[in-house]
């Protein structure tokens, strides 16, 4: 919103903020002459830096407050009800200053200072914000909590990082689609691309409210396994990459959602984001990619455009190393070296999965009571149309949903 026709200019504030950082920093270095302890003096100086910069920042912030009876907003007049003080959270730690609210009526009070700003939900400096949700993309909040306090600059409580997504996702989610268009018309296929690979993959997290003791302890009484995901649900995740005719990654698009039945919003981003991407180059070979799960497979087969569809070649891998640890012992020498084997027979060799398959099944007739083992022979047997790895190679295109 832009604040416009205010009634009265506000008052301008000279910064003092660079004369005083050269004083502190003259006596300073006075005071650790010869520097004994260079960490400690360091981490001085960084503070010193920071200070400089809080005063600078509480300067200008001061300097887009209005303070006058009354201020125009859209069109809509605003009267002035409080002026106060008020801490907001900026990339160089908290910085307070005095700032003017304004009301019309019975409406929610406005802050031009904060909407000149851009202060986002009240308390974030723009840039704080966005390295704090960053962070806590990365990792839990406690630990962006103790990263921060590690690094000395902003220092955002636990519960302040651990709410800003959840305020960031009650705008988003009202506004997805619009917000999601706005994205992928600003994605550029890359001009060298010739291949472009949509995968759809998921994982399991910890959920906050997932009872896991009380799964675990059920599973206990039960007689079932008291280890594994109880308690966690299946996140998604979604990449699109391009690649030049040698095969080599030029780009990627990521995306991902926490746990929804059938990651049904990530395959509508995935596919408009699909459908972006080739209106701008229709010539693109396309190839899909995912593990075996058959969700995945119902999506990428029926709902996306003609293309190669591909069984991750890691996930593969993975099936095979348990095949053969079922067959010979987990983690045994000779399970270890028919893994090696087959693994690259699977991947460089024509037709490789069809001799996989043969192999298993030589195992599971040696083996006929181990139920595990069969079900690793049904995975390749029911992929195998999709496990042309050698072939795929052969053209350049990819092998693999995990990009790095």
């Amino acid at each position: 919103m832009q604040v416009c026709q205010p009634l009265a200019e506000a008052a301008n504030f000279s910064c003092h903020a660079i004369q005083q950082l050269e004083q502190k920093l003259a006596v300073l270095r006075q005071e650790h002459s010869p520097i004994k302890h260079f960490e400690d003096y360091e981490g001085e100086i960084h503070k010193l830096f920071i200070e400089a910069e809080q005063s600078v920042l509480a300067e200008d912030l001061t300097g887009l407050d209005i303070d006058v009876p009354a201020i125009e907003v859209s069109g809509v007049c605003y009267h002035r009800v409080l002026r106060s003080s008020e801490t907001y959270q900026s990339a160089v730690g908290p910085v307070r200053v005095l700032r003017t609210l304004y009301r019309n009526g019975k409406d929610h009070s406005i802050i031009p200072l904060e909407l000149q700003a851009g202060i986002v939900e009240g308390y974030w400096t723009p840039k704080a914000a966005k390295q704090a949700v960053w962070m806590v993309a990365q990792m839990p909040p406690g630990e962006a909590k103790s990263l921060l306090d590690l690094i000395g600059n902003m220092t955002p409580s636990e519960s302040s990082l651990a709410r800003l997504p959840k305020k960031f996702n009650a705008q988003w989610e009202p506004n997805r689609e619009a917000f999601e268009d706005f994205l992928w018309e600003s994605v550029k296929v890359p001009e060298e691309a010739v291949t472009a690979a949509a995968s759809l993959d998921g994982v399991m997290l910890p959920m906050k409210d997932g009872k896991r003791q009380e799964k675990r302890e059920q599973n206990r009484v039960d007689g079932k396994r008291t280890r594994g995901p109880a308690g966690c649900q299946e996140a998604s995740c979604g990449t699109l990459s391009f690649y030049d005719a040698q095969g080599e990654r030029l780009s990627t698009v990521r995306m991902s959602r926490m746990p929804e039945s059938k990651k049904v919003t990530l395959k509508q981003s995935l596919s408009a984001l699909l459908s972006e991407a080739l209106r701008q180059r229709p010539d693109l070979t396309l190839v899909k990619v995912a593990d075996g799960a058959k969700d995945n497979w119902t999506y990428l087969a029926n709902e996306l455009p003609e293309g190669h569809e591909v069984v991750d070649f890691y996930h593969a891998a993975e099936h095979l190393k348990k095949a053969f640890d079922l067959s010979y012992g987990e983690n045994s020498n000779k399970s270890r070296e028919k893994f090696i084997t087959y693994r690259h027979i699977l991947k460089e060799e024509p037709e490789g999965v069809e001799k996989v398959i043969k192999a298993l099944a030589y195992q599971h007739k040696r083996h006929p009571r181990r139920s595990k083992l069969k079900t690793e022979l049904e995975y390749f047997r029911s992929n195998r149309t999709r496990m042309n790895y050698a072939e795929h190679l052969s053209h350049n295109l990819p092998i693999g949903s995990g990009v790095y």
